[in-house]
């Protein structure tokens, strides 16, 4: 790569890493064709810039512009930081978009919102009119003073239009309108846009530079999203297909002149299925009910017929579902219950069939969803009138567009019907609700994908491509991987052959004792604090017992769930001789970085797996029937999700090429000499292939002096060294 390359002019330092250089080439080539990056590179890759300055290149020559999105808030606020560089040394303009949700000075819904800016502007453009109005009655009226019979005429014609325009303001003004919105339409602006566009901007700076103006900073930050080189945001902007087309519509672009880059791009295929699935609770049936009860429309009773059948069978599903002493288990959080048939429709829908009797399911649902537009579009006037202070939804149109979803694609391939229940805190009452799960994300990307002009997806852990390409629906994209780039010498990375931690087997206090004496081994011979992740919780906990039980000068720190974890993670990185005990299913796993010596060794302790419900095994049976293989579904919806986070947790230390640290796995499954002897249960062979060569097969006696042996080499004890 020449170092006059175009897209150089956006790098903001001096000099790029080796590898970024190849990098950039390579996606810079591939974003003018088109193509789409897969583009795997650990810590140090410098993956963000990598893409962004390519992107902007190509954005730049072929009037097109760059979406970065992330879900991961860290990596918002580094996108920020790099955009604020790149204006240093080339002008852009940037901005970092939030939901209107984070940014409201009155704290309304979007409906609410919506009905708010309609009325306002209606009456901002109202009192216009007005003005113009009265502007040219005053100029009529010295023209007919002049003489002018004509003018006189005139004017009594505008002062009949002046009247009733008054009239309309008279009603504008007594209903809802928003004072923030109205400043934006009525005052001077300019200056927030230069203000905008002098810097980089985060949500919170534009709500503070509005909110002290008494202005609407989100509508100013929308209006400002028009020719824009550079968006950040976050993935529901892209994903969720309605958002998009509105977003695309807010920044004057047609899908193909959008260059979409996704940081953190392991995490997309569940972020996908979020968007994409539906739900309805029962106590939308209900309020529905409860509305249609009110309504004097001839169409309310079959509405009311439709939705009542299908509300009743959803609790004599979950109700028959229960087994003895289930229903004291239920809790606040939502519990399946499994309905899914392999040879016929679901519990759900049966139980439906059954119950209703009419002249038709689809006749009703369609009097239902009429009726439940009329009584939306009531609702909206009534807001905008100011006879209601709240923007009602109508709890009929949702739950009718639910029913007709569900009968009318629950039986579709990569959909998949559950009932959930849970427990109400408040009234101790039992409720449930439908939902159809979408197991198959390519479902959501896979248009997305083919709408784009193109797209880069980039993550440290984003291998195997094929497996990434059959997930999310890429056509023949670009593929590049670059591991860590840091001395060699300054890490280890251990298989600590610790037996097999099969949830059959970790009730066995043999088992126990072994894992719990190499965690006390890596612990007292790490110089600094150790990170240890478990399969979940539970475990986590398990071990952190047994290490407080131990002779460990070390202090034990436990992450629990629904516990916030920010102040846990600054007291344990003041610490110097600690050890942090966590799920690698919560939230330390990826998107944290521990510097330095904030951690110096890394454990990952077992094999851990996610829950395997109905759910998860509904997503195998979707990539089974969807890839045609018999293994094709455990491997792309279970192993290798599995092994990426195993991998990102792996990348919470080693964060800099001074850093100097130990990454040990311990579970017999990690290694490489257990592969024969375990088969289909050995995880070796998932990892790619130049971190497996890196892995070093270890028995757990040994593990002690190989970490004693690391760190003295490189002087890491502050004092004299550990005795083993």
């Amino acid at each position: 790569m020449s170092e006059t390359a175009g897209y150089m002019r956006f790098f903001p330092y001096e000099q790029p890493y080796e590898n970024q250089r190849d990098a950039m080439d390579r996606i810079h080539n591939a974003l003018v064709r088109g193509q789409d990056v897969l583009f795997e590179g650990a810590c140090g890759t410098g993956k963000t810039l990598s893409s962004l300055v390519p992107a902007l290149e190509v954005a730049r020559e072929q009037d097109k512009t760059v979406v970065i999105t992330t879900n991961v808030h860290q990596q918002m606020r580094q996108f920020v930081a790099e955009a604020r560089e790149i204006t240093r040394e080339e002008q852009i303009r940037a901005v970092v978009f939030k939901g209107k949700a984070s940014m409201c000075h009155i704290d309304v819904g979007y409906e609410e919102c919506q009905a708010l800016r309609d009325n306002t502007r209606a009456l901002v453009d109202a009192e216009r009119d007005r003005d113009q109005l009265e502007r040219r009655q005053r100029e009529l009226l010295a023209e007919s003073q002049d003489g002018d019979g004509s003018a006189a005429e005139a004017r009594s014609a505008v002062m009949d239009e002046l009247e009733s325009i008054e009239d309309e303001i008279d009603d504008l003004e007594e209903q809802n309108v928003c004072t923030h919105y109205r400043n934006n339409l009525t005052e001077e602006t300019d200056e927030f846009f230069g203000w905008l566009f002098e810097d980089v901007r985060t949500p919170a700076d534009i709500y503070a530079y509005a909110d002290e103006r008494d202005l609407c900073g989100y509508e100013l930050l929308k209006e400002g999203l028009e020719g824009v080189d550079l968006v950040v945001c976050n993935y529901h902007h892209l994903l969720d297909s309605t958002i998009r087309e509105q977003f695309f519509r807010w920044l004057g672009r047609d899908p193909e002149d959008v260059i979409a880059v996704f940081d953190e791009a392991h995490n997309v295929e569940d972020a996908a299925r979020e968007h994409a699935t539906r739900t309805c609770s029962e106590r939308t049936f209900d309020s529905a009910l409860d509305e249609l009860e009110d309504v004097d429309d001839s169409r309310a009773a079959d509405a009311a017929n439709v939705l009542e059948a299908f509300r009743d069978a959803l609790v004599e599903t979950y109700e028959d579902a229960f087994g003895f002493g289930h229903r004291e288990q239920i809790g606040e959080d939502w519990q399946d219950v499994p309905i899914a048939n392999a040879d016929r429709r679901d519990d759900l829908t049966l139980a439906f069939l059954q119950r209703y009797s009419g002249q038709g399911i689809d006749d009703d649902l369609e009097a239902a969803t009429t009726l439940g537009q009329r009584l939306d579009e009531e609702y909206e006037e009534a807001y905008r009138s100011g006879e209601s202070a709240t923007r009602t939804e109508c709890q009929t149109l949702q739950a009718a567009a639910f029913v007709s979803a569900w009968m009318n694609e629950g039986a579709k391939q990569g959909l998949y019907p559950v009932v959930s229940v849970r427990r109400d805190a408040g009234t101790d009452e039992i409720y449930g609700r439908a939902e159809l799960y979408t197991c198959l994300p390519r479902q959501v990307t896979g248009r997305l994908f083919e709408e784009v002009y193109a797209t880069v997806l980039m993550s440290a852990t984003l291998q195997p491509f094929d497996v990434t390409e059959d997930v999310l629906g890429l056509e023949e994209p670009v593929t590049m991987a670059y591991g860590l780039q840091f001395p060699e010498e300054n890490r280890r990375t251990y298989a600590v052959e610790t037996p097999a931690l099969f949830a059959s087997e970790r009730d066995d206090p043999a088992v126990q004792e072994a894992v719990a004496s190499a965690i006390c081994d890596a612990v007292r011979f790490t110089p600094g604090n150790t990170l240890a992740f478990f399969p979940n919780y539970a475990e986590a906990a398990r071990y952190a017992s047994r290490l407080e039980q131990a002779d460990l000068e070390s202090t034990v720190y436990l992450d629990e769930p629904g516990v916030a974890v920010e102040d846990l993670r600054t007291t344990f990185v003041d610490d110097d001789d600690a050890v942090l005990l966590t799920s690698l299913w919560g939230t330390l796993a990826e998107g944290v970085s521990f510097d330095g010596e904030d951690a110096r060794t890394v454990l990952v302790v077992g094999v851990p797996y996610p829950h395997l419900d109905d759910r998860a095994e509904a997503v195998q049976d979707a990539y089974d029937a969807a890839f045609d293989g018999t293994q094709t579904g455990w491997r792309y919806a279970v192993e290798i999700p599995t092994v990426r986070k195993t991998r990102q947790a792996l990348g919470r230390v080693l964060r800099s090429p001074e850093d100097v640290g130990v990454r040990a796995l311990l579970d017999r499954r990690y290694s490489r000499e257990a592969k024969a002897e375990l088969g289909k249960y050995s995880v070796n062979g998932t990892f790619p292939h130049e971190e497996r060569e890196e892995l070093i097969d270890i028995d757990p006696e040994k593990l002690k002096f190989a970490m004693l042996n690391f760190y003295t080499d490189h002087d890491a004890y502050a004092g004299e060294p550990p005795t083993p």
